[in-house]
């Protein structure tokens, strides 16, 4: 009987917005610095964070937000510029975002368009990868890909409270498609666990393939490590050394007991994807956001948001409360790791990220978070390192890594907080040797 009412009341749902379809304005005029992004729809829970990433997705910047959705409606105002600081005008991004907004099916049910995460393909396989961060952990499980013969087209990798998690895409090198023997699969899986596990995670060190349907990448990166649990580290020892009280986020969970909502406000440094990672994971954790607001500065964003539990219930008590505290503040940190940046961008060949991590690791560099990419043949990576014991990392040192690479260029971006700044440089471009014409490394 249950059933039956809710079948109902997804067909009722349905109906809904079949009645009222999503509507999107873009204003380029009502904001002097920032495209002001307007959507109104039937709320079902979820649209908030699909919007969001869809923006996301696009590589947009939300400087402001104000999110309401009660009474079946949801009403959400963004103001939003691109990565340089200016308004969105290039038409086609408008229209984009416009079809994108405005189709029954993307706000309905994930649309497989656009995402970059877990896509069933018979391209690719998805493997997905946990166990304790250490130093090196990364440049193993890379080399004993190449060595199993498997190619990496597409991977991210994030560390968290001595946790990390990896959604790589690998092809076999021999066909260029997806490894579909199961034989071979689980080869791969008792290696790469052996790996993960080393000495001294003997329990939930794991690799998986995904689960069915699709899932956005970074949305399963905060899947895995919540389900890890890796927040309840918060605060403790992370990379070597100890947050400082100024660059952790401030979380605060109250009662708006006049309201029957609980209250959560955030402080903490701004950065991108920042409003993505919160509202998956107040999503994810099945939270309601009724009404919120978000504003960014120069350096901080302030985030305020009125939820409820899906069942209409605010948090009732202390201990789920520490809880929503210890999430929310791991997911402003697992992706707001700071780290020297390096990019890398070369011809693609089998073994070259087994080789580039291998060169960071007997250079003295941890891999903080890491971004892989293929297209066209031309690899494009995005590494965060510090040294082994979460310091920034000594311009000798990346001298150093200049003498081992050859060819390609390794941009690497200098920032006062991630590392010292040679002198008269701000952004170096190494044109090195023959290094990646080259199959293999010498030493």
């Amino acid at each position: 009987m249950l059933h039956r009412f809710q079948d109902m009341d997804d067909e009722f749902a349905k109906l809904l917005r079949r009645i009222n379809p999503p509507r999107v304005v873009i204003d380029n005029d009502a904001c002097e610095d920032a495209t002001i992004i307007q959507v109104d729809s039937v709320n079902k829970h979820g649209i908030l964070l699909q919007v969001v990433q869809i923006l996301t997705d696009l590589d947009l910047v939300i400087k402001k937000a104000y999110i309401s959705s009660d009474g079946g409606w949801f009403m959400d105002v963004f103001n939003v510029i691109d990565r340089k600081g200016n308004k969105i005008r290039d038409q086609e991004i408008i229209s984009y975002i416009q079809e994108r907004l405005e189709s029954n099916d993307d706000l309905v049910e994930p649309s497989l368009k656009g995402l970059v995460g877990l896509v069933p393909s018979e391209e690719h396989t998805c493997i997905e990868l946990t166990g304790r961060d250490r130093p090196g952990l990364i440049s193993e499980v890379c080399a004993v890909l190449t060595d199993l013969e498997c190619n990496v087209v597409n991977a991210e990798i994030w560390t968290h409270n001595e946790r990390a998690a990896a959604v790589v895409l690998v092809t076999d090198h021999a066909t260029g498609f997806a490894i579909e023997d199961p034989n071979r699969i689980a080869a791969i899986k008792e290696l790469l666990c052996n790996v993960l596990r080393g000495n001294s995670d003997l329990n939930s060190a794991r690799m998986t393939l995904p689960p069915p349907g699709v899932t956005h990448r970074q949305r399963r990166l905060h899947q895995i490590m919540f389900a890890d649990r890796d927040y309840e580290k918060a605060g403790k020892l992370v990379g070597g050394k100890v947050h400082a009280k100024t660059t952790r986020p401030h979380v605060i969970v109250t009662d708006c007991a006049e309201k029957d909502y609980t209250v959560i406000t955030m402080r903490s440094k701004d950065r991108p994807k920042l409003l993505f990672d919160i509202i998956c994971t107040l999503t994810d954790m099945q939270y309601v956001v009724f009404h919120g607001v978000v504003h960014t500065g120069r350096m901080e964003a302030y985030q305020e948001y009125y939820i409820r539990h899906m069942d209409g219930v605010p948090i009732s008590s202390e201990a789920e409360r520490d809880r929503v505290m210890q999430c929310l503040e791991a997911a402003i940190e697992r992706r707001g790791t700071e780290g020297l940046e390096l990019e890398l961008c070369a011809e693609d060949r089998v073994g070259l990220l087994s080789d580039i991590t291998r060169i960071f690791r007997e250079n003295g560099l941890c891999i903080k978070r890491a971004e892989i990419s293929t297209r066209g043949g031309r690899a494009r990576d995005t590494f965060y390192v510090t040294d082994v014991t979460g310091s920034p990392v000594d311009p000798k040192t990346v001298d150093s890594i200049r003498e081992q690479i050859g060819g390609g260029i390794l941009h690497v971006k200098w920032d006062i907080k991630s590392s010292p700044k040679p002198q008269q440089e701000s952004t170096i471009s190494f044109l090195l040797g023959s290094f990646f014409r080259s199959r293999t490394f010498s030493g």
